[in-house]
C-alpha cells in the first residue's frame, strides 16, 4: 500500500496541470497583450513557484512565472482578478471552479511563444 501511494505521489509531482482564463477585454499578462477571449493555462508541478504556458487553441501566446496559492475555500467559477490601475488591464490573478488554490501572476515581462505540439 504504501508503495502505491509512493507511485500516485511520484506521478502526480509531473502531472500536467492546466484551467481556463476568459477575459472579456484586452489585457495583458506578464507584459504581453492578449485580447478578449478564452484561454488555455497549463503548468508543471504542484508549487509554489510554477512557469504557466498560456495558450489560445494550440498557439502559446506567452509564458510567465507565477505561484500557486492555496485558498481557504473552492473557488465557485472560473474567474480572473485582474488590475486596472495601469494603462493596460493586467491579469494579476487566475481562480478555478472547484479547486482550492489560485494562480498569482507575476508582473515579470512574460516570454513569447508559438505553437504547441
Amino acid at each position: 500500500m504504501v508503495l502505491a501511494l509512493a507511485l500516485v505521489a511520484a506521478t502526480s509531482a509531473f502531472a500536467i496541470n492546466k484551467g481556463t482564463l476568459h477575459i472579456s477585454e484586452a489585457a495583458q499578462i506578464g507584459g504581453q497583450p492578449l485580447s478578449a477571449g478564452e484561454y488555455q493555462l497549463r503548468w508543471d508541478g504542484a508549487g509554489p513557484n510554477v512557469e504557466v504556458s498560456v495558450l489560445q487553441g494550440r498557439k502559446l501566446v506567452a509564458k510567465v512565472p507565477a505561484q500557486l496559492v492555496e485558498q481557504k475555500q473552492a473557488a465557485s467559477n472560473d474567474s480572473a482578478i485582474v488590475d486596472r490601475t495601469g494603462a493596460t488591464p493586467t491579469v494579476k490573478e487566475v481562480r478555478f471552479a472547484g479547486k482550492k488554490y489560485s494562480l498569482a501572476l507575476s508582473s515579470d515581462r512574460a516570454s513569447m511563444g508559438g505553437s504547441m505540439k
